[in-house]
């Protein structure tokens, strides 16, 4: 940056003369505003309120007990609740499925937390969790179409959440904040009371209340909720949760939002997803009925006579039907050959050169195997020899030619040693 840039607090960076706005991300920022709080994507498309909790909170529960059995930290099965209910807080549950999205926030969560796990491990534990009953246990998943294509939707659904969480998927939990206080309190010796705390935590995590709270915050009404259901007595002159930056109304609503979990009646994942559907295709068809596709654009009808293919000729003239320059030169040449009175129509190349090779060559003249066979300059008289007196000659023949032979090598190796000499 050079030294003209001017940053203005709040309001960005003027480079050059322009103005560009400034990113800050903190843990703050992770924070939800009230007004989107307040109308999620999924009560936009008409979703019920009870519905999208009921979701939420079986999202929670799957992405806790699939945690449990791939034995994951429970940081990491934290961090994967508060990435699903924070997409859903951006994303619609009738856009998309909230099981591939549980799956999604699960192995994401572990290599955020530095505990991978593979696809195929969080697939088969989904497929158990959704497959087995009491008496019977479901079996791995074969490695068939259907598991490619649901590890390829696990994969495109954490892509998205990615997207959508602008990549700032950092969490503080409230797990090490929750020991330190009652530390500072000298409640960590009490069992009871720092196991209830931990409960409390642990199911306000099937709640928006990290989305709507500082993670110190939540772990002050774990610890109020602990100490008033064991009725456990807590500094209040002044209040114990002003040291932590806390208020009373802050914990009264974590609290309430925290006990009113344990008074919804979920219905089992399927017939949630079923009612999703339902909403689903019931919009899908009012948006055709008003002209306007499943995600509010409107569709335009072609005409009738749009396509080229309805249309079988030129629009500026009619096209006739010429015949082909090729059947004309055809009859061409058949008129020639009639006229010159030619009985034999002409082959092709290939049909040439195919006849050629089907006429018969004459036979071969066999050759003596001999070098120095006189076979081939023979007279009469001695082909009428008898066939032992032939073989005798040529047995003489061949006896003089290895004489010569010897002759002609002796000679030379005399003609060397006298060069030598």
């Amino acid at each position: 940056m050079s030294g003209s840039d001017l940053i203005i607090p709040g309001e960005g960076i003027l480079i050059g003369g322009k103005r560009y706005s400034e990113v800050t991300i903190t843990l703050e920022t992770c924070l939800l505003p009230p007004e989107r709080l307040a109308r999620s994507p999924s009560a936009v498309l008409g979703l019920s309120a009870d519905t999208e909790e009921q979701l939420r909170i079986r999202g929670c529960e799957e992405i806790q007990a699939a945690g449990i059995l791939l034995r994951l930290p429970q940081v990491a099965m934290a961090t994967g609740q508060v990435l699903f209910q924070r997409f859903f807080y951006c994303k619609s549950f009738i856009r998309h499925c909230a099981e591939m999205v549980a799956m999604a926030c699960l192995h994401l969560a572990s290599k955020i937390e530095e505990e991978p796990r593979r696809v195929r491990d969080i697939l088969n534990v989904f497929h158990h969790l959704k497959h087995s009953t009491e008496h019977r246990t479901a079996k791995p998943m074969p490695l068939d179409s259907t598991y490619i294509s649901m590890k390829s939707e696990v994969i495109r659904a954490e892509r998205q959440l990615l997207k959508e969480l602008g990549f700032c998927v950092h969490i503080k939990h409230p797990h090490k904040v929750i020991v330190m206080y009652l530390q500072v309190l000298e409640c960590e010796r009490n069992t009871k009371l720092v196991q209830k705390a931990w409960n409390y935590m642990n199911d306000s995590l099937r709640t928006d209340v990290f989305l709507r709270f500082k993670a110190e915050t939540v772990a002050c009404a774990c610890i109020y909720l602990a100490a008033r259901s064991l009725e456990i007595p807590l500094p209040d002159q002044p209040a114990w949760f002003l040291l932590f930056g806390a208020t009373e109304e802050d914990l009264r609503e974590i609290s309430g939002r925290v006990l009113h979990l344990y008074s919804v009646c979920c219905a089992p994942l399927a017939s949630l997803l079923q009612q999703v559907e339902e909403r689903r295709l019931a919009l899908e068809e009012n948006a055709h009925s008003k002209g306007v596709g499943a995600l509010g654009t409107p569709t335009l009808d072609p005409p009738s006579n749009f396509s080229p293919s309805s249309k079988g000729t030129s629009p500026i003239a009619p096209q006739q039907n010429r015949p082909s320059p090729l059947s004309h030169v055809a009859l061409k040449n058949a008129c020639r050959k009639l006229a010159n009175g030619e009985q034999k129509t002409r082959l092709s190349h290939s049909d040439e050169r195919r006849d050629t090779r089907c006429v018969p060559s004459p036979p071969r003249r066999r050759r003596s195997r001999s070098v120095s066979s006189p076979s081939r300059s023979v007279s009469p008289a001695h082909r009428n020899k008898p066939y032992g007196e032939r073989e005798r000659d040529r047995r003489k023949d061949r006896e003089k030619q290895r004489e010569q032979d010897r002759e002609r090598a002796r000679a030379r190796r005399d003609g060397y040693s006298s060069h030598r000499r």
